[in-house]
């Protein structure tokens, strides 16, 4: 799975201004980001995939695998509360080309960590391809625990985990007892090369949409040990990354890239255009860059 080492790419899902998806502007996404990423990471929660009907997730998808010109593994998010539901979505799924799929957490209904255990085990037995768990209790209301994580990890379509606890000791607990193959991915673009310094293999990175080049000289930097010009990549992305979440992701990266040209902002309801404070906020720093 190193192929999945690196900078992975939660894909934005551009809209137009009827709020369609607008696939000349995702193939314009997907060269832009082509120049510095690793694999791209299709309707995660960055692609608004709570907003998106199956159809149209299908359709993203086979977009994405037909306009990947430089032939990148891709990674596809089937996820949610209801196991009987994602266990139902992968089977109605043709996941021919997906090198892995990203499963969140189950959310709202808040399981003990025995059920968290059950549900990825569930999916784990039948999914035709990997599985990479996603921690992120900011959105699920409830932790994936590093001996949950360990647990898991012992499946063997169980490959890693996109960790976005924000808890570097959690993290820590999973590098230190997984098995050598298990992949911690940094799920929070800030925390990258903290992970990378523990052992982590990556990220699966917002910014990374309008900043790919940064983060692949992250990576580049880490190789050859040069953790100084590493964390001065890293700093580069220390003043935008707040304003990204202010409204909601990925209200704020969608205007930066509105900005660089490659994509509108407009989002789908109950996710909303930016203000425009958070407009001329962006707008300062971007002038700063």
């Amino acid at each position: 799975m190193d192929r999945l080492h690196g900078t992975g790419v939660a894909l934005v899902t551009p809209f137009d201004k009827k709020r369609n998806i607008d696939f000349a502007a995702l193939k314009k996404l997907l060269q832009h980001t082509a120049k510095g990423v690793d694999y791209y990471v299709v309707m995660g929660t960055t692609g608004e995939s709570a907003t998106i009907s199956k159809e149209e997730k299908k359709e993203v998808l086979q977009f994405v695998l037909k306009n990947n010109s430089k032939q990148l593994p891709v990674v596809f998010g089937i996820g949610g509360n209801s196991t009987q539901e994602v266990l139902n979505t992968l089977s109605e799924t043709n996941l021919a080309g997906v090198n892995a799929i990203l499963s969140v957490s189950p959310y709202y209904n808040k399981p003990s960590q025995e059920g968290i255990v059950q549900h990825f085990n569930a999916i784990a037995d039948v999914s035709p391809v990997p599985v990479i768990l996603y921690n992120v209790p900011g959105r699920t209301s409830s932790n994936l625990s590093a001996a949950t994580t360990l647990r898991l990890a012992q499946h063997k379509n169980i490959i890693g985990i996109k960790e976005a606890s924000g808890n570097i000791e959690q993290c820590m607990n999973i590098m230190k007892s997984k098995p050598k193959n298990f992949m911690l991915i940094s799920g929070d673009d800030l925390l990258t090369l903290a992970l990378y310094a523990i052992g982590g293999v990556g990220v699966i990175s917002v910014l990374a949409n309008s900043f790919p080049v940064i983060f692949k000289n992250i990576r580049g930097a880490v190789r050859q040990n040069d953790f100084r010009k590493a964390s001065s990549e890293q700093f580069k992305l220390l003043e935008i990354n707040g304003p990204m979440y202010e409204e909601g992701n990925p209200v704020g990266v969608k205007f930066v890239l509105e900005e660089m040209g490659v994509c509108h902002h407009y989002t789908r309801l109950p996710l909303c255009s930016p203000s425009n404070e958070l407009k001329s906020k962006i707008k300062k720093i971007l002038s700063r860059k």
